[in-house]
């Protein structure tokens, strides 16, 4: 077996209206889903995606505004990677660097035979912009704020900060499939389906101090099952390779497993169905607060706890 890809990235922010404002104008992503997080309902989770948050282009942020600050180190995904068009590349590093304080840009620096450039935002989260050839959006959200044709397609990958980097490459390779795709001052990568979108996994040399949790640090990385009997043999997979592995859980949008590999990094493996429009049309996504079922009954004490925010669109939320 092998998983296509990555399916989302889930990071953790502070302020979500500051992460809306980032992810949303700034970078062109268009918010697909406005919820809660379902463990802990208190707080938001957004979702930004491609026009309708096609498996390979979600990135999530848990904004908890009074979370501390987490510590990057080994044990964690240490850049999220997005694709973008060669000729892009110089769009971007204006469009960045025109943003004045509070957005670190470095680059663009040649890697893997494709230029980089590096930024964080707000909250300290590594972000990559890829310049790869062939990127092309599939669902262009072409009344965002950046044009069509220098739209982010989508991931291109993460880097992963081991702390053991030849275990965490079986897992990668034997459990999940990905291909050995060569190796540059130290750094690996390793690639599965070389067609889809957030293909690439790559291996840097760890940090001697090991991460903590909080704002600034990727949760997850989250691979693809095309479907609920996919994901079941995924979860034997796992299993029989001695590593815990969660029972499946309800995302709404998606059914979710969730495991840590030796290396310290939590993954995830979420199908590609059902996806985002089946509480909203694909028109509407991410304009109301969405709930599910069970906790509807709980709406009204769940808004009052919710910071506002205000969308791309101007909408309020609660509203």
């Amino acid at each position: 077996m092998q998983t296509p890809g990555i399916h989302h990235v889930s990071s953790i922010a502070a302020h979500p209206q500051r992460n809306l404002d980032f992810y949303g104008p700034l970078l062109g992503l268009r918010p697909v889903k406005l919820t809660v997080n379902f463990d802990l309902p208190e707080t938001y989770h957004l979702y930004y995606g491609d026009l309708a948050g096609s498996p390979g282009t979600i990135l999530t942020m848990f904004p908890w505004p009074n979370a501390r600050r987490g510590r990057p180190g080994a044990g964690q995904i240490a850049a999220t990677g997005f694709a973008i068009a060669p000729e892009s590349l110089g769009y971007w590093r204006d469009r960045l660097r025109g943003q004045g304080v509070g957005i670190e840009v470095e680059g663009p620096t040649r890697r893997f035979d494709e230029e980089v450039l590096r930024f964080t935002d707000h909250d300290g989260l590594v972000n990559e912009l890829v310049a790869r050839e062939g990127t092309r959006p599939t669902q262009s959200w072409e009344s965002g704020p950046v044009p069509p044709e220098h739209a982010i397609a989508g991931f291109s990958g993460v880097t992963l900060h081991s702390r053991q980097p030849e275990a965490t490459a079986r897992v990668l390779t034997e459990l999940l499939g990905f291909e050995p795709a060569g190796e540059e001052a130290g750094r690996q990568r390793f690639v599965a389906d070389r067609q889809a979108l957030g293909a690439v996994v790559d291996l840097a040399p760890a940090p001697d101090v090991s991460g903590t949790e909080g704002t600034g640090t990727v949760h997850h990385v989250a691979f693809r099952a095309r479907d609920d009997a996919e994901q079941a043999e995924w979860r034997e997979r796992v299993a029989a390779a001695g590593l815990e592995v969660t029972p499946v859980r309800d995302r709404q949008y998606f059914r979710s497993i969730y495991f840590r590999e030796p290396g310290g990094v939590l993954f995830e493996i979420a199908t590609d169905q059902p996806g985002f429009a089946t509480d909203e049309t694909v028109e509407q996504l991410g304009s109301h607060l969405k709930l599910p079922p069970w906790l509807e009954t709980r709406r009204p004490a769940i808004e009052r706890g919710l910071l506002p925010i205000t969308l791309p669109s101007g909408a309020r939320i609660p509203a």
